[in-house]
């Protein structure tokens, strides 16, 4: 079995310890109550166990992936020399305007963000949105399948009003993924594509995309719209040290997309192992068991209420 953890194992391992004590705490304090002292202990238990389920979905598990390109120290599926690639998409108000085919930019954006993915077969992949401000959608992992269903999901923000966009609101959110791929691949090449039109109509003061210095190995600056900020573009393209591109529907966005040395880019698919997440496994069962809880915790507020409506009359 392999792993690969949606945050640093050091800091993922400090929050199960966090955990378990706290729930220790509170059992302590349970424990002193008197009647129904059972129920109580299967209750704990069930919602220690979630915890518990929850922290090792985190852990990204998998079985397979450990044949002789897994990386050494069999945290993940995919060999150390395939990239990393960090896709940063616009979702401002921007971005649901009609574009040049018809359709809002943002469908546009999605395509793009997809061809990319298929460009490069086996590589990991890490999504990161923004308007005024950034959201990681979906941590560094090779599990492109389960990406593509995400990516199709991205749409423009509602009540996110271009006024307030800052063009630059991933730049943390990047630069600690960043940090964090360091430590889990140090060989492996980072590529960053950004996706927007730059934020044209904001008047909110704009930030500044600051990676490690050698963090980033590539990418693309993408434009969108004839009403772009291509300064503002070109400026982040400056920042992350990657090309500006004006996004031409007529070319296939994988032409900008660079080749990694010792990395075949293109359409022919990278050797890896097999391997089979099974984090969504721990996600569901946590899932029941919260959901029993809540049905409990219902049950006593609807109880809880008659009881005083009684005393009341």
């Amino acid at each position: 079995m392999t792993f690969s953890p949606v945050i640093p194992p050091a800091v993922l391992i400090a929050v199960a310890v966090l955990a378990v004590v706290l729930r220790l705490i509170t059992m302590r304090q349970l424990a002193g109550r008197a009647g129904q002292r059972w129920t109580t202990v299967w209750r704990w238990s069930g919602l220690t166990l979630a915890v518990v389920l929850m922290l090792i979905a985190a852990a990204r598990p998998a079985i397979g992936g450990d044949g002789p390109d897994a990386t050494a120290a069999g945290t993940t599926g995919a060999p150390d020399d395939v990239p990393n690639v960090f896709l940063i998409v616009d979702r401002s108000a921007d971005t649901a305007v009609p574009d040049y085919d018809g359709r809002p930019r943002i469908a546009g954006i999605r395509d793009d963000v997809t061809a990319l993915v298929d460009h490069y077969p086996g590589a990991r992949f890490a999504l990161i949105t923004f308007a005024s401000r950034p959201s990681l959608e979906w941590p560094l992992s090779e599990d492109a399948w389960s990406l593509g269903s995400t990516v199709a999901g991205v749409t423009a923000l509602a009540g996110e009003d271009a006024v307030g966009v800052n063009a630059a609101a991933a730049s943390n959110v990047l630069r600690y993924q960043l940090i964090a791929a360091g430590q889990r691949t140090p060989g492996a090449p980072n590529l960053v594509f950004y996706f927007g039109p730059g934020a044209p109509g904001s008047q909110a003061p704009q930030g500044e995309f600051e990676p490690t210095a050698g963090s980033v190995d590539g990418g693309a600056v993408f434009g969108y719209g004839a009403a772009r900020d291509d300064a503002g573009l070109q400026r982040i393209a400056d920042q992350l040290g990657v090309p500006y591109v004006p996004r031409d529907p007529a070319q296939p966005v994988a032409d900008a997309a660079p080749e990694v040395a010792g990395v075949a880019a293109g359409p022919a698919p990278l050797e890896r192992p097999d391997h089979t997440d099974l984090y969504w496994v721990f996600t569901l069962a946590a899932a029941v068991l919260l959901l029993f809880e809540i049905f409990l915790n219902l049950r006593e507020y609807r109880a809880a209420r008659t009881a005083r409506r009684e005393v009341t009359l």
